[in-house]
C-alpha cells in the first residue's frame, strides 16, 4: 500500500470534508476498494475517518479531531522555513505563514528550526544551492544556546583537522553556508564553509559571544580579503546611495569622494570588471590598474563593431 497516497488521501479530507468515494478514487487514481482500505488504514493510526452514504454521502473527519503535528523531515523543514524567510526578505512573504508552519512542527524539530531562524543572516537573497541540513540545524542551536562545537573540518586544500569552536553566526552568501566564530586551534575569529563540514560534536561548555558581532559583516569582510590578481580604484559619476543600490558589498567597498563614489575592489578577470563598469551606465574614472584601461577599450571597440554590422 501506498504510504504517499494514504497521506494524500487524509490532505484531500483535511481540505475538502465529504468528498465521495469516486471522487477520492479519481484524485488518488485507484479504485473504489483502495479508498476503502486507505479509510481503514486512516482508522488503524487512528484518525477518525467518517463514511455516510446516501446521495450526499461521503468521507470526512470526526467533527474536532485535531490532526497530529506537520510530519516533516529535518530537510523539508529546513526548505519550507528557508524559502519563508528569503520570501519575507524579498517583501512577498508573511511573517504569520512562518509562525504557523513552525506551530504544527513536532516540539523537537520546531525547537531546531526556530534556532536557525533567529541566527541565520542573509547578505542578499539568490536562489540557493541545497543547504546542508545536519550542520545548519547544529549550528544554529550552538550559537542560540551559545554552545561551543568541536567541528571536522576539510579545508580547500583537501587537509582535515579537527577543532573547537564558538559559534556566533550562520550566513548564506551567493550560494554557499558560511558560520563565523572563535576558532580555538587558531585562536582567532574564523569563517568556515558548511559543506566543508564533516561532523559537528556539541560539547558542555558555554560561551559569551561578543557584543553586537555582525556576521554578515565579518564573512563579507572575510570574502571580499581574499586575494585576486588585480586591485582595482574606480570613481563612479555617481551618487553613494545609487552605487550602494547597485553594486552589493561583496564586489567592493565605496566611499565618498569629491568626483562622486570611489570603488575599491580586487578582481580576478579585468574584462568582467569592465564589462560590470558598462554594465552600470555611469561615466568613471580608472585610477588603477592600468590594463583596466585596455579592457575598457577592447570592449568599447567590440560593442562599436557590433553596432556597426549591418542587419542581415
Amino acid at each position: 500500500m501506498s504510504t504517499g497516497k494514504v497521506l494524500a488521501m487524509l490532505e484531500l479530507l483535511q481540505a475538502q470534508p465529504g468528498l465521495t468515494g469516486p471522487e477520492l478514487a479519481r484524485r488518488l487514481e485507484v479504485d473504489g476498494r483502495t479508498v476503502r482500505r486507505y479509510a481503514t488504514t486512516l482508522a488503524d493510526l487512528g484518525v477518525p475517518v467518517q463514511a455516510e452514504r446516501g446521495r450526499y454521502g461521503g468521507y470526512r473527519l470526526l467533527p474536532g479531531y485535531k490532526l497530529p503535528p506537520l510530519m516533516l523531515t529535518d530537510d523539508e523543514a529546513v526548505s519550507v522555513v528557508f524559502g519563508l524567510l528569503a520570501a519575507e526578505r524579498q517583501g512577498v512573504g508573511a511573517p504569520a505563514a512562518l509562525a504557523k508552519v513552525e506551530r504544527v512542527l513536532p516540539a523537537r524539530l520546531r525547537e531546531r528550526v526556530q534556532a536557525v531562524r533567529e541566527t541565520l543572516g542573509f547578505t542578499a537573497v539568490h536562489a540557493e544551492k541545497k543547504a546542508p541540513v545536519e550542520q545548519l540545524l547544529a549550528l544554529g542551536e550552538a550559537t542560540r544556546a551559545h554552545r561551543r562545537v568541536r567541528l571536522a573540518y576539510r579545508s580547500w586544500r583537501d587537509e582535515d583537522t579537527e577543532r573547537d569552536f564558538d559559534p556566533y553566526g550562520v550566513v548564506v552568501h551567493n550560494g554557499r553556508w558560511y558560520t563565523a566564530g572563535h576558532d580555538h586551534r587558531s585562536g582567532e575569529i574564523r569563517t568556515f564553509r558548511l559543506d566543508r563540514i564533516r561532523s559537528i560534536t556539541s560539547l558542555q561548555v558555554y560561551f559569551e559571544p561578543p557584543p553586537d558581532f555582525d556576521a554578515v559583516a565579518h564573512v563579507l569582510r572575510k570574502l571580499a580579503a581574499v586575494p585576486f590578481r588585480h586591485e582595482v580604484e574606480v570613481v563612479l559619476r555617481a551618487e553613494l546611495s545609487d552605487a550602494a543600490s547597485r553594486i552589493p558589498p561583496a564586489v567592493g567597498t565605496l566611499a565618498v569622494h569629491p568626483d562622486g563614489v570611489l570603488l575599491t575592489c580586487r578582481a580576478e578577470r579585468l574584462d568582467g570588471m569592465a564589462r560590470m563598469l558598462a554594465g552600470l551606465g555611469w561615466d568613471f574614472t580608472i585610477r588603477r590598474p592600468e590594463a583596466l584601461r585596455d579592457e575598457v577599450r577592447a570592449l568599447a571597440a567590440r560593442l562599436g563593431e557590433s553596432a556597426g554590422r549591418p542587419r542581415g
